[in-house]
């Protein structure tokens, strides 16, 4: 595990999440990984407590403000930059990520 995705989990590597993007129709490009290791850094940080949705977009729409915030983010990952970022980073997406009936709202 290299250092650039220091908080990634044990059994995550970077050829599993090329591979499912793939999978999803997610062509890579840096602004992708900066996301997978920002999603990795915040479960990292957040690791005692469940996840709570609101505070992580908020928290990604501020590290990612000057691109665009969230709708930046959609651009790039259109099944929902949590739910599918959280796919791809090797994570469980947190509550009220998806909706059964609809998808991904997240």
């Amino acid at each position: 595990m290299t250092t650039e995705f220091r908080h990634a989990p044990l059994e995550w590597t970077p050829e599993k999440a090329r591979e499912i993007a793939k999978q999803e129709g997610v062509a890579f490009g840096e602004d992708h990984w900066e996301l997978l290791r920002a999603l990795q850094e915040f479960y990292a940080r957040h690791h005692a407590v469940a996840i709570n949705m609101r505070e992580l977009q908020d928290a990604l729409e501020e590290k990612f403000h000057h691109k665009g915030g969230m709708k930046h983010l959609y651009t790039l990952f259109p099944g929902g930059p949590v739910a599918q970022g959280c796919r791809l980073a090797g994570l469980k997406a947190p509550a009220g990520a998806t909706d059964r009936g609809f998808g991904s709202v997240a």
